[in-house]
This record gives structure tokens, C-alpha cells and sequence, in this order.
């Protein structure tokens, strides 16, 4: 079975060639991407056996999004299917100051129409060491919530690390909603991961002294934020990006680590943009594989920072770079210079 397992929505992308705006678009390139599952594929690039759990329509559609997980590596035998429909989510990609921009159409997806006893977890978490999931299943509905809520008290019996990127969308909920499902999962989480808005947006726990407009970053005051989500939630660690915005095309990139009464900072990557839908997924990724494979806490968010940065040069959701190619730039190459 695998050793990992993460939880959540994985859907149809459908995005404009290159840089076209949607009001221009006479095509879409389809490939398929969601939090989880972007988690899921970027393990199984990395040599972890993980396994992904959804709901999926029993046609030709949701068997092409189990195929987008399969050709990777991940076991997709623990997949409900039934329901209706994929959701969509559409995407143009910003340039320069111009924003990119996402439309869901997921109302009514077969995740969202999901019960509880449609997921036996005692026997999806057998032999399972981690579990994942990100706030944005739970958005989904008080149905999803629940079974999310169920996931997490099993996997706590079986004594299952467990970890939860906060993910706050605004588009699936109310902030005030938000905090009310969330304090409920928190206490089973043992490794929380946020951005820098995550944590502001869910609990009202804000940095100071930083600004996500002008692209402002305050270390100090994330470190503070980490604290408290950890001392909030007796959380065992607490794993921040820290996302200096200079425009669409270029965003200064680092991450921060709370464990054990200790911070770790890593170095900052100026990157150049070429998607950057699935940074966050492919941070938490980096420190599931850093965490199951030992790594100490400084050498954790290096690698896990490092592969974020290079999955936003790549395009779509999913994260396809190695580990000999993280380890080669978390330990300072950053040269970009031909691989002969």
C-alpha cells in the first residue's frame, strides 16, 4: 500500500494558448491539476509511493483525469467513482502587471456530491505512514468537511502523520465559514503549510510589517504567525511561503520553517514565471518527501523551497523535476546553465 495518501478535488484545467486573454481564446489546452493531486504527482516524480482518493464521474472524462495520475506513478485504486461531472477550473496566465486569472465551474463536481460511506479509510490508510489534504476539499461542502473530519480522526488512531496546506479560497467560502470548519480539522494536523496570506485570511493571525501588493516581506513577522498557528494548534511543525510579488512574470520566492521552538529561513530564489498554479502544492510535497525520508529541519525547507521554485518553470499543475535536480539547486546552482 502506499506510504503516503492525500484527499481532495482534482480537475479538468482548461487554459488559453500561451499568453492569449479569454476574451481572444479560440482554443484551450486541456490537462487536469487540483491541490491534492498536484501533491500526489509531485511525490511520485520524487520516488514516493503515494496514492490519491477522490470522486470521480464513471465516464470518459473521469477516467481520463485517473489517467493523468496513473501515467506518473500514482495509485489510483482507492478512487470513488460515480457522480456527474469533472469540475473545470479556467486559467489565463498573467504577464508582466497583468494578473492571471482563474474561473471554476465546479458547482455540483462528484467530490462535492461525495458521502461518507463511500470511503472505507481503515482500509485506504493500511499500511499508509502520511496523509494529505489542503483546505480546499473542505470548502467544497459540509459533506466533504465531514468526510475530511473522519480521514483525520482514522488516521490519527493508526497514529498517521498527518499535514494540511490552509489553502483559503474565497471564491468557496466566507472566511468567517472557513475558521469555523478548519478549527475543527486543525487539532488533528501535526504539519500545517500556508502562504502568507493563509493564515490571515482562516485565523485572523496577521504578520506584521509586510505587504503582498507592493510585494513587501516581512520574515519576522511570518515567524511570529508560524508561532502562533503552532501554539494555537499544538502543531508539531509549521511550513510558510514567503511569496515577494514584483510582477506576474518575476516573484522573489523563499520559505520558512517553525519546528521545535526553532526557525529555519531559507534562501530566496528570484524567479522568472512560467506557471506558477502548484508552487504551494509542490512546497508541501518538497517537505512530505523531506519529512518521511529524515531530512534535518534547515535541509527540509531548502529542498522543499527549491522545488517550488523550479515547478513554477514549468507549465501546468504537476511538478516533474527529480531529486537530483532539487538537491543540485537547493545546494546553490541556480545557473540554469545546458545539462550536457
Amino acid at each position: 500500500m502506499s506510504k503516503v495518501i492525500t484527499f481532495g478535488e482534482i480537475m479538468l484545467r482548461l487554459a488559453p494558448f500561451n499568453y492569449y486573454r479569454f476574451v481572444q481564446a479560440n482554443r484551450f489546452e486541456a490537462t487536469y491539476g487540483g491541490g491534492e493531486a498536484n501533491v500526489a504527482v509531485s511525490l511520485a516524480t520524487l520516488g514516493v509511493d503515494v496514492g490519491y482518493v477522490t470522486k470521480l464521474p464513471n465516464n470518459e472524462i473521469g477516467q481520463s483525469a485517473v489517467n493523468s495520475l496513473r501515467q506518473y506513478g500514482v495509485n489510483t485504486s482507492s478512487i470513488v467513482r460515480g457522480g456527474n461531472r469533472v469540475g473545470i477550473y479556467f486559467l489565463e496566465k498573467g504577464a508582466s502587471q497583468r494578473p492571471s486569472k482563474v474561473v471554476y465551474d465546479r458547482a455540483g463536481s462528484a467530490i462535492a456530491t461525495a458521502l461518507k460511506e463511500e470511503f472505507n479509510w481503515n482500509v485506504i490508510f493500511e499500511g499508509v505512514e502520511w496523509f494529505h489534504f489542503t483546505g480546499i476539499t473542505p470548502a467544497l461542502g459540509d459533506n466533504v468537511a465531514d468526510i475530511c473530519l473522519e480521514a483525520c480522526k482514522i488516521a490519527k488512531e493508526k497514529n498517521i502523520t498527518i499535514s494540511c496546506d490552509l489553502n483559503y479560497r474565497k471564491n468557496l467560502w466566507s472566511k468567517k465559514k472557513a475558521c469555523e470548519v478548519m478549527s475543527k480539522l486543525m487539532p488533528y494536523v501535526d504539519v500545517c503549510i500556508a502562504n502568507e496570506e493563509d493564515a490571515a485570511d482562516v485565523f485572523g493571525i496577521k504578520a506584521q510589517g509586510s505587504d503582498i501588493i507592493t510585494g513587501k516581506v516581512n520574515h519576522e513577522g511570518y515567524k511570529e504567525v508560524a508561532k502562533k498557528l503552532a501554539d494555537k494548534f499544538e502543531l508539531k511543525k509549521v511550513a510558510i511561503t514567503l511569496r515577494g510579488s514584483i510582477s506576474a512574470s518575476d516573484n522573489n520566492w523563499a520559505g520558512i520553517l517553525y519546528t521545535d521552538n526553532e526557525f529555519f529561513l531559507s534562501k530566496n530564489y528570484l524567479i522568472h514565471i512560467v506557471d506558477r498554479v502548484g508552487g504551494g502544492d509542490s512546497f508541501g510535497a518538497g517537505l512530505i518527501y523531506s519529512f518521511i525520508n529524515g531530512f534535518a529541519p534547515e535541509d527540509a525547507i531548502e529542498f522543499a523551497v527549491a522545488a517550488s521554485c523550479l515547478k513554477q518553470t514549468i507549465e501546468g499543475d504537476f511538478n516533474f523535476v527529480t531529486v537530483d535536480e532539487v538537491k543540485k539547486l537547493a545546494s546553490g546552482d541556480g545557473s540554469g546553465r545546458v545539462q550536457r
